[in-house]
């Protein structure tokens, strides 16, 4: 299925691998409250969006994550998708605005070339109550993967990938305890700890994609765990 937003921005499921073929479907049918309980209000809330990149590495499928710098004033040291508020030259935070969002910062915080990204599908807008961010996750396959690297240390610790086998082993998940008393999804991966708003949509992709494998929900980590 192809889709052509404002500005000419395609979006495209058009020769996937065959393995991610199940991710291109779900996505076509998933609606918000099936990615998360909550959601954007009627008013009110950044536009802002990430970059989900699905692609293939000498581990198999992969999924690239960062990790926040240690200093940062909100969200220091935490993993998640790149991505960031929309600028005024995005556009139409409604049609291709978050689409080129997730690409530009993808490309300003992890410096791959988004030439090699072929966008295949857009999920619904989400929320992130704490910070006020309305988030649409931008599905992506990385069709020519080039270097990555922190591009700015202030604001990147590190860049990596995750094995997708990584993701769907029991024994790499479980839940995240906040201080807060709020649990969530949670995945100890690469010495990290993905949790929160990454996480949550990790765990649904997985999910609707039919890739999830049971664990153990009573496995409890804080927030501080280290590997």
């Amino acid at each position: 299925m192809t889709s052509t937003y404002g500005g000419g921005v395609a979006v495209t499921s058009e020769g996937l691998p065959e393995w991610l073929t199940p991710v291109a479907r779900a996505a076509e049918t998933m609606e918000p409250r099936q990615l998360s309980r909550f959601l954007p209000p009627s008013r009110g809330g950044r536009p802002s969006a990430v970059l989900v990149l699905f692609g293939e590495g000498e581990r198999g499928p992969e999924l690239l994550l960062l990790e926040r710098a240690g200093s940062l004033r909100s969200h220091a040291g935490q993993p998640s998708f790149p991505g960031g508020a929309l600028d005024p030259e995005d556009g139409d935070p409604d049609g291709a605005g978050p689409v080129r969002a997730a690409l530009r910062e993808a490309e300003e915080e992890t410096g791959l070339d988004p030439a090699g990204v072929q966008v295949f599908a857009v999920l619904p807008r989400l929320y992130i109550p704490v910070s006020g961010f309305v988030v649409t996750p931008v599905l992506g396959w990385w069709r020519e993967p080039s270097p990555i690297r922190p591009v700015d240390p202030a604001e990147t610790a590190r860049v990596f990938t995750v094995p997708v086998a990584d993701l769907t082993n029991p024994a790499h998940r479980a839940t995240s305890v906040h201080p807060s008393g709020h649990t969530g999804p949670s995945f100890l991966v690469e010495g990290a700890l993905v949790w929160g708003f990454t996480a949550g949509v990790i765990d649904r992709i997985l999910h609707y994609a039919g890739w999830e494998r049971p664990w153990n929900r009573d496995k409890r980590v804080p927030l501080d765990w280290r590997a």
